[in-house]
């Protein structure tokens, strides 16, 4: 799908159209990684924009005194510099957190994609347990009970006896059992690492017990 897209052997073909479909989805993968990285910076970009087209308010005296006109005079010459002291330092400062925004994006989109990568590479472990899981199977099969197929006599028909209830317990504890657990703690493993940590970030608070202890109090 990866390599070759768009192109299907029509032996291993699973349904009709499956390499329009594979194109699709790896279009798909690829408009996700810029629509990552861009779209975050460009919400924050939009709405600084929105609040420097606001303007600023100034703040008035706050005791509350009468002023008169000399001391509107001084206070609009003081307050015309503040103002261009102010837009000038919130400016510098908008553009400080602006460039953060786009950092840490950056940064998060590069470490989600290769993170999806790595954990979509974790679950081929399920594959390689499965071939192994098939190539113990063959293995169970071709080296007990396919060798006394046929009986011809009594005894072969006795060996055929015990030969099958040693396959049919080898076959329950090691390939059921055994394999079977190793299985699921690997996909148990996959599903709370791989595929939890894209749905869950503990980013809460810690948990406090309900105690009745009252550590002031002595004994």
């Amino acid at each position: 799908m990866f390599l070759s897209p768009g192109a299907v052997d029509p032996k291993e073909q699973l349904y009709a159209g499956q390499a329009f479909v594979q194109v699709v989805l790896l279009l798909l993968a690829a408009v996700c990684v810029p629509w990552l990285l861009i779209t975050k910076p460009y919400f924050a970009w939009k709405e600084m924009k929105k609040i420097q087209g606001q303007g600023y308010v100034s703040i008035g005296h706050g005791d509350g005194a009468p002023r008169d006109s000399s001391d509107e005079v001084l206070e609009g010459e003081e307050e015309g510099n503040g103002r261009a002291i102010a837009e000038d330092t919130d400016e510098g400062h908008e553009q400080h957190d602006f460039g953060e925004v786009v950092i840490h994006q950056v940064i998060h989109t590069i470490e989600f994609c290769l993170g999806c990568i790595s954990h979509t590479a974790s679950y081929l472990r399920l594959w390689a347990l499965s071939l192994a899981h098939a190539q113990l199977s063959e293995v169970l099969w071709t080296m007990t009970l396919e060798r006394f197929l046929g009986p011809t006599s009594v005894g072969g028909w006795i060996g055929l006896i015990i030969v099958g209830v040693l396959w049919f317990v080898l076959t329950v504890f090691i390939l059921c059992l055994m394999e079977g657990l190793s299985a699921f703690l690997h996909a148990l493993r996959l599903h709370w690492v791989e595929a939890n940590s894209k749905h869950y970030e503990g980013g809460g608070y810690a948990f406090a017990p309900l105690t009745f202890a009252n550590p002031d109090m002595k004994e």
